[in-house]
């Protein structure tokens, strides 16, 4: 992981399981745009205020991390170097199933 001032993450690239892009176009068309906005504020600042991103516990190799997208939906990621590899957009529910 590429360190940055008080332990925060860069994120420099983006990438996409296709978990993700499946859930993605299943969203309604204004928790796209909302994503697509957060997206570029985690690429600007390495843990945004408003995300709530967290590292899930349980989970190791690849450590999850999740951030809230609305009071409904969140998307969870895994971070190799100063990649965010984007897993899932899902309801709460969903997503502690399976994230």
């Amino acid at each position: 992981m590429t360190i940055v001032g008080g332990g925060g993450i860069r994120i420099t690239e983006i990438k996409y399981k296709k978990r993700f892009k499946k859930d993605f176009k299943k969203a309604p068309k204004d928790i796209q745009d909302l994503l697509e906005k957060k997206l570029a504020q985690l690429t600007q600042n390495p843990i945004p205020s408003g995300l709530r991103f967290e590292k899930l516990k349980g989970f190791r190799r690849p450590d999850i991390y999740t951030f809230h997208l609305t009071g409904n939906y969140k998307v969870s990621l895994e971070i190799r170097d100063s990649t965010a590899i984007l897993r899932r957009l899902a309801s709460h529910d969903d997503m502690d199933t399976a994230p």
